[in-house]
């Protein structure tokens, strides 16, 4: 009788321990939204798009909206470059149609806080290679903001528990998402970036921290051209198969680029990086 009483509590045990594991990561991730939430900003733009085709020019205009990460407590701002520059991508796509010419350009920005208020906005600094934008407010806020300290990162090892924060849109009143997930890989060259298992379920401009609430980097958008054309095949690649994917770009690859943007008064066009050597 006892034989089996010993028993039925070790498999009570062993059942109850992924349950145990499962509120850590919770609890854990609920201290990172608390900590970081209002650092997670919805960035509004007004896009203009010049469409060149030989000798005619098409001109168009639209709305959007990024999610944006708040890195410096005057409200300087990461994006992704393909948010605001989506001509980039679709030029990449086409490469050898030499007469087709696509151009965009930021009319309007602003930041929109956790309490609804808005902050006029400009891009101060564009870095094609790391798919990221500086956005920084015309005018410097009320108060400090809540922001990522980028200088402070951690270096997760493939299969770590991290958690990612994301801003919802409109439909969800633009709550603060969080979600747990898992380093697929790491990624070594042509420089060091990590992918989520299954792509994640955060957007681009989200940060990515370690359980501890250590920063590892900020969702961006890897994009490359790929050898002949997207087939059937690609397209169950995941976003891999058509040189698409979206990564985590390491904090410690932003600081650079961070350092010149809290420097500029005015918009710069584009940090140019030559990108590192195979090795």
């Amino acid at each position: 009788m006892m034989t089996r009483l010993i028993r039925m509590l070790a498999v009570t045990a062993f059942l109850g321990a992924p349950l145990a594991f499962a509120d850590e990561a919770a609890d854990a991730g609920r201290r990172v939204l608390s900590r970081y939430q209002d650092a997670v900003v919805t960035v509004k733009l007004v896009l203009s798009y010049t469409m060149t085709m030989g000798t005619r020019d098409q001109q168009s205009e639209s709305k959007t909206e990024a999610v944006g990460t708040v890195i410096d407590p005057s409200g300087l701002t990461v994006i992704s470059l393909s948010a605001i520059d989506p001509s980039a991508m679709l030029r990449s796509r086409m490469r050898g149609q030499q007469e087709l010419k696509i151009d965009s350009e930021v009319k309007d920005a602003k930041l929109t806080l956790a309490d609804g208020t808005e902050l006029p906005a400009q891009v101060v600094l564009r870095d094609k290679d790391l798919d990221v934008a500086y956005v920084q407010p015309l005018d410097k806020p009320a108060k400090p903001m809540t922001a990522v300290d980028l200088s402070q990162s951690a270096k997760p090892q493939v299969l770590d528990e991290v958690i990612c924060l994301n801003r919802l849109g409109k439909v969800a009143d633009r709550m603060v998402a969080v979600s747990i997930e898992r380093i697929d890989a790491l990624v070594q060259h042509p420089r060091p970036f990590y992918v989520l298992a299954a792509g994640g379920s955060s957007g681009v401009g989200s940060p990515v921290f370690t359980q501890s609430g250590t920063p590892i980097g900020i969702i961006l958008v890897r994009n490359t051209p790929t050898d002949g054309e997207a087939n059937v095949a690609s397209m169950f690649s995941g976003g891999g198969g058509l040189g698409i994917m979206p990564i985590i770009v390491p904090a410690a690859d932003l600081l650079e680029d961070a350092k010149q943007a809290l420097e500029s008064k005015k918009p710069v066009a584009e940090s140019s990086k030559p990108e590192p050597k195979q090795k």
